[in-house]
């Protein structure tokens, strides 16, 4: 192995979008998931544990939507 060429995979990015996509309806279902826990819940440190991953979810959802916009615009620049 010493002395091989490690070249970097070409970005291939046609499937991105599908990607992102997943994580955004995975990360929304997680969130409709807590807060139905958060409802059932008597225990504060959960409910607030749960408001707080809810909290961070919220966040990376705004990341995946800056990710598709990403997207979108480097299919433009490709084309």
């Amino acid at each position: 192995m010493e002395g091989d060429i490690i070249k970097p995979n070409p970005d291939n990015r046609r499937d991105n979008v599908r990607k992102i996509q997943k994580h955004i309806n995975h990360t929304i279902q997680n969130m409709e998931l807590a807060e139905e826990m958060i409802a059932e819940t008597d225990d504060p440190n959960t409910r607030e544990a749960l408001i707080e991953k809810n909290k961070r979810r919220e966040r990376a959802l705004e990341g995946f939507k800056e990710e598709i916009q990403d997207e979108a615009r480097a299919r433009k620049k490709d084309k």
